[in-house]
């Protein structure tokens, strides 16, 4: 039976909150599935692109959505996992199947490597630590030319599993296939992670150390497991990406990369699996979208094609003041006000979302 309002924990416990959002979910994994029916090679290849972008932004919801860690060096991850996943192919002739979760191991490890110095910092001092890691990382990708072919860059090789040759441009289907799989496998991931004592002491730590800490959460210990578990799961969708662009180099994941994951996760909705892959959606498709409204205006007043360098940056960074000014929950957070209204109408509140001013003050004494 489903009811609006909470009548036992079984909601939090399950992997569905009710049998109808189960059927929706299965319902959108037949239209998933359905795809490549659908789009053209190039949509199917935007429709991987956000799905690996998803993955992505589910890395670093877990640490910034669930955990309370700013961080602005992913990028070094997933350059981790990218260039982990190549070299093991190409240097030791490893199959994808093993290189693959060895790049996600070897990503979470050098996270929580790095995580361990910087469990002190807070905010904004993380934030800038995390920035060193992405510059040290592309440094590290010059000076080690003889392994990464420094600015030249790799070039990835089709994916064999089983006998099928995987790529992007022979095979768009089949990679969109293995990218979904695997996306499924980390929502699910993600989402029993949430429901477990982990997860819970990575909410804890996110709304409150102090009080995490009283109930016997080790606080920096905890802190280092979301910042392995994040980059470990960033680290396989850099092993997607590289597979997906073809060939990659230092400049591929610069800290624009960094400032862009974390701008989608706040656009879509912090703390929601959800929110991870609408803002995906919005940083996969916004150069796409761009490239279309110029075409399109260019052919309304004719003459030359219409470029304006640094517009994709002016527009997402439009889109983050808007939401941030009219909707600080993010896509998903509109989502959950638009269903709530319609689930309680005619007894829906106005102010029911309006953000509660009592917090515990113990935060203000560090």
């Amino acid at each position: 039976m489903r009811t609006v309002f909470k009548t036992s924990y079984d909601a939090d416990i399950n992997l569905f909150r009710h049998p109808q959002q189960m059927g929706w979910y299965l319902a959108l994994f037949a239209v998933a599935l359905a795809l490549p029916f659908l789009l053209s090679n190039f949509a199917l290849g935007e429709a991987t692109n956000v799905l690996i972008w998803a993955i992505a932004c589910m890395g670093l919801m877990i640490l910034v959505g669930q955990s309370g860690q700013a961080s602005l060096g992913h990028a070094a991850f997933l350059a981790i996992g990218c260039y982990a996943n190549i070299l093991l192919q190409t240097r030791l002739g490893l199959p994808f199947l093993i290189t693959f979760p060895l790049a996600g191991l070897i990503a979470g490890i050098a996270g929580a490597l790095i995580a361990m110095p910087m469990t002190k910092l807070h905010g904004i001092y993380l934030a800038i630590g995390t920035i060193a890691v992405v510059i040290l990382v592309e440094d590290f990708i010059v000076i080690a030319t003889p392994l990464t072919n420094g600015v030249i860059g790799l070039i990835a090789p089709p994916i064999q599993i089983f006998g099928l040759v995987i790529d992007r441009y022979s095979t768009p289907n089949l990679l969109y296939y293995l990218t979904l799989a695997i996306t499924l496998l980390v929502v699910l991931f993600y989402r029993n992670l949430l429901r477990s004592p982990l997860g819970r002491s990575f909410a804890a730590i996110r709304d409150s150390e102090i009080s995490a800490q009283a109930m016997g959460v080790n606080v920096a210990r905890t802190k280092t497991v979301a910042f392995g578990i994040s980059t470990g799961i960033t680290g396989l969708a850099g092993a997607l990406m590289g597979h997906y662009a073809g060939i990659f180099n230092n400049e591929t994941f610069n800290l624009i990369i960094s400032i862009q994951l974390l701008l989608a996760i706040v656009i879509g909705g912090l703390g929601s699996i959800h929110g991870a892959f609408f803002g995906a959606a919005v940083v996969a498709m916004l150069p796409q979208s761009i490239a279309v409204a110029r075409d399109f205006l260019t052919r309304m007043i004719g003459g030359g094609s219409i470029a304006i360098p640094g517009m994709e940056t002016a527009i997402f960074g439009l889109i983050l003041i808007l939401f941030i000014l009219f909707e600080p929950m993010g896509i998903y957070g509109r989502w959950v006000k638009i269903r709530t209204y319609f689930e309680l109408f005619p007894f829906y509140r106005k102010d029911m979302f309006r953000r509660q001013k009592a917090y515990l003050k113990t935060e203000r004494m560090r």
